[in-house]
C-alpha cells in the first residue's frame, strides 16, 4: 500500500515537472515541489514538510513559522546560563511571536554541552531553560504558556568533542506544544 502511493506520487510529480519553474535570479536558485501522500508534505527529494500550508508555504503559528520567521534557539556561554545580548534579541522576537498566537504554549528545552557530570548538566539545561522562561515572561508572556524541561547533556544537536560541537550544543530551544 505504501509503495503503491509512493509509486503513484512520484508519476504525478514527474507529469507536473515541466510545470515547475525555475529562478531566472544569478544565484540560480529553484523552485521545489511539493507533493502530498495524505500524511504530510514532502519535497521530491523525500523531505517532509511540517507545519505547512496547502500551498507550500509556512503556516502562521506553527513550530516552522517560529524557527524561519523568529528562530526556536539561544546559544549560552561555557559554563552559563545568562541571556546573552543576541538572545535576549530572539527572545524578544518570541515573545512577540507568542503575543501574536495567544493560543500557542511552548515548551523550552534546556541542553549542556558533554563535558560535566550527567547531574551537573541536568541542573545546568535546567537553568538555562529557567532563564529563557523568566526572560519571556518579564517580557509580558504568561508563565502558564511555558513548560520547561533539561536534557542536560543526552540530547547534543552536534556530535562532536570541540569547542564549535560544544557551543552548539550549549542551548535553550522553544518548541510550539
Amino acid at each position: 500500500m505504501f509503495k503503491r502511493g509512493l509509486l503513484m506520487t512520484a508519476v504525478m510529480a514527474t507529469a507536473l515537472m515541466p510545470l515547475v519553474g525555475c529562478s531566472s535570479d544569478d544565484d540560480k536558485a529553484v523552485d521545489t515541489l511539493q507533493v502530498s501522500d495524505g500524511m504530510g508534505t514532502g519535497a521530491l527529494d523525500g523531505t517532509e514538510t511540517y507545519g505547512s500550508d496547502a500551498t507550500g508555504g509556512v503556516t502562521p503559528g506553527s513550530q516552522q513559522d517560529l524557527v524561519v520567521n523568529v528562530g526556536d534557539r539561544v546559544f549560552f556561554g561555557y559554563d552559563r546560563f545568562d541571556v546573552s545580548p543576541e538572545g535576549q534579541r530572539v527572545l524578544e522576537m518570541q515573545a512577540e511571536w507568542l503575543k501574536r498566537y495567544p493560543n500557542n504554549n511552548v515548551t523550552i528545552k534546556g541542553h549542556a554541552d558533554e563535558r560535566g557530570t550527567r547531574e551537573y548538566n541536568l541542573a545546568l539545561g535546567e537553568r538555562r531553560a529557567s532563564a529563557i522562561k523568566n526572560y519571556l515572561v518579564a517580557l509580558g508572556v504568561p508563565s502558564t504558556r511555558i513548560n520547561t524541561i533539561s536534557y542536560g547533556k543526552e540530547q547534543p544537536a552536534v556530535m562532536g568533542s570541540n569547542e564549535d560541537a560544544w557551543a552548539q550544543n550549549r542551548r535553550g530551544v522553544t518548541e510550539v506544544d
